[in-house]
């Protein structure tokens, strides 16, 4: 916050980008500790090309993975709780025009 107002810009996009490298780490991570094995069962191929292409072959594969078991109790923890007052003030924000490529 500076001078009283609220610079929130970007904020959902840094959001959904933490979160998708987190998801990633955890699948790095997970795949380190052998939580989940894949195995390539079938080997891919690339089509044969003359004036006519062949059909070529995608490559399979047998995952196994751990079984994990999620479940939830109850527990008494402190929340703390606050008081959020707002005030509307005017800013000069930014605006974006575009014009199709010629």
């Amino acid at each position: 916050m500076a001078n009283g107002t609220n610079n929130n810009s970007g904020g959902g996009s840094r959001t959904l980008l933490v979160i998708l490298i987190l998801v990633v780490l955890a699948a790095i991570a997970a795949y380190a500790l052998g939580l989940f094995n894949i195995d390539q069962t079938k080997k891919g191929a690339l089509p044969s090309v003359e004036l006519k292409a062949q059909g070529g072959a995608l490559p399979s594969f047998d995952v196994d993975t751990a079984k994990i078991d999620v479940q939830t109790k109850n527990t008494t923890v402190e929340v703390p709780t606050v008081e959020v007052n707002t005030k509307k003030t005017k800013v000069e924000v930014p605006t974006l025009s575009v014009e199709k490529a010629k």
